[in-house]
C-alpha cells in the first residue's frame, strides 16, 4: 500500500530513526518513597509502570544530539548531506539561544536552517510535516526532525497527578526526497479554546494539566483527525501495520485503538508503559523501540498522532524506514 499525493508532487520519506533514553529509570515503587501514591494507583490511571529521568549532565543539547546522530547513521546521509535541523520540545528552559543550531553544530552539519518549535506534545508530528513539507516545495534536501523534553524540569514533584506522569528522553528523525511518497499530508489544528488546560503559567516554573479535560477532548475529538490522516494519505485502517499515537496515557492509546477497529495484526504502541509522558519525543521513542524490538519492520505503514498543550493535534500516515 502506498501513500497518495496530489498528481506531479514531489514525496518525502524518513530515512533514519534513533532515539536517547536517560540513565535513571524510576518505577513506581521509586516514585512511592517520595510522594502518595503507589503502583497499582499509577497503572490504573495512566498505565505507566516506569519512567526515565534525566541527569545534570544528560541536558536538552546532550540528548538531541544523541538521537540526532543515531538517526542520521541509519540514514546514511553525511553531516553535509542535512541543511534543515528542527527541534520540537516544550521544556526549554531558556528561549534564547535556541537549540536547533546548537544540535546541528554538535553533529557537525554546516550552516543548516535551524530552529525550535513548540507544539507541546505535537511538536515532532508538527516539525515532520513542516520538513516533509519543505523537502516536497523543494525548500530543503534533506531534514533532521528532533523531539526532545527534560519534562522533569518543569514538573512539581509534589503534585502527583503530574509527577507520576511525565518523564524525559529524545527521538529523531532523518527526512529526505522520495520518488514514491513515504510520509503522507498532515491532518493538523487546534483547539485554543482549551489553551490553558496544559500550561505553565506567568510566573511559574511548573506545569499544571486539568487531566480530566485533556483525557475527554482526546478520547472523544481526536479520532477523526486520525481518520482524516489516514483519508489524506489514501488508506484506511485495514491497511495500518503499526498505530503509534503520543504516548500520554495508556487508557488513552486504547480508546484510539478501539475506535478505529484496526485488525488484530496492527502494532500498537505502549512505550508509555516503560517510558512515561515524554511529549515531543514520545512518538519517534515508540516508533524506534517497535522496529528494535522487531514488532515493526522497514516498510510497514504507520499511522503517528502527537496531541497537547495548546491544544494542538497532527496526524500522519508514514513508511517505516
Amino acid at each position: 500500500m502506498t501513500i497518495q499525493l496530489p498528481t506531479g508532487a514531489p514525496g518525502a520519506r524518513i530515512l533514519g530513526l534513533g532515539s536517547y533514553r536517560p540513565r535513571r529509570r524510576v518505577t513506581n515503587d521509586d516514585l512511592a518513597q517520595m510522594m502518595d501514591t503507589n503502583d497499582e494507583w499509577i497503572q490504573s490511571r495512566v498505565g505507566i509502570a516506569e519512567r526515565r529521568w534525566a541527569s545534570e549532565d544528560e541536558t536538552l543539547v546532550e540528548m538531541a544530539v544523541a538521537a540526532g546522530g543515531k538517526a542520521l547513521a541509519a540514514s546514511g546521509l553525511a553531516p553535509d548531506e542535512i541543511d534543515l535541523v528542527i527541534v520540537a520540545s516544550a521544556s526549554l528552559r531558556a528561549p534564547i539561544p535556541g537549540i536547533g543550531p546548537q544540535v546541528a553544530h554538535r553533529l557537525g552539519v554546516p550552516r543548516p536552517g535551524s530552529f525550535d518549535l513548540n507544539a507541546g506534545c505535537a511538536g515532532f508530528c508538527y516539525a515532520l510535516g513542516v520538513a516533509s513539507d519543505n523537502i516536497r516545495a523543494g525548500s530543503s534536501r534533506n531534514a533532521l526532525v528532533v523531539g526532545v523534553e527534560r519534562l522533569t524540569d518543569v514538573t512539581n514533584l509534589e503534585d502527583r497527578t503530574t509527577a507520576v506522569i511525565f518523564a524525559d528522553g529524545a527521538g529523531a528523525a532523518v527526512v529526505g526526497a522520495s520518488d514514491e511518497p513515504g510520509i503522507g499530508p498532515v491532518a493538523w489544528g487546534s483547539d485554543g479554546d482549551q489553551y490553558n488546560a496544559i500550561e505553565i503559567a506567568a510566573g511559574s516554573s511548573t506545569m499544571t494539566m486539568a487531566g480530566q479535560a485533556v483525557y475527554r477532548w482526546a478520547t472523544t475529538k481526536l479520532t477523526e483527525t486520525l481518520v482524516e490522516a489516514m483519508e489524506r494519505a489514501g488508506v484506511g485502517p485495514a491497511d495500518i501495520d503499526v498505530f503509534a499515537p503520543h504516548q500520554a496515557n495508556l487508557r488513552i492509546v486504547e480508546s484510539m485503538t478501539k475506535r478505529l477497529g484496526f485488525p488484530e495484526t496492527t502494532v500498537v504502541a505502549r512505550d508509555i508503559v516503560q517510558s512515561g509522558n515524554t511529549s515531543a519525543a514520545s512518538i519517534p521513542l515508540a516508533l524506534t523501540a517497535l522496529m528494535e524490538s522487531g514488532e515493526a519492520k522497514s516498510g510497514d505503514l504507520a499511522l503517528v498522532l502527537g496531541y497537547g498543550a495548546g491544544l494542538t493535534f497532527a496526524g500522519q500516515v508514514l513508511v517505516l524506514p
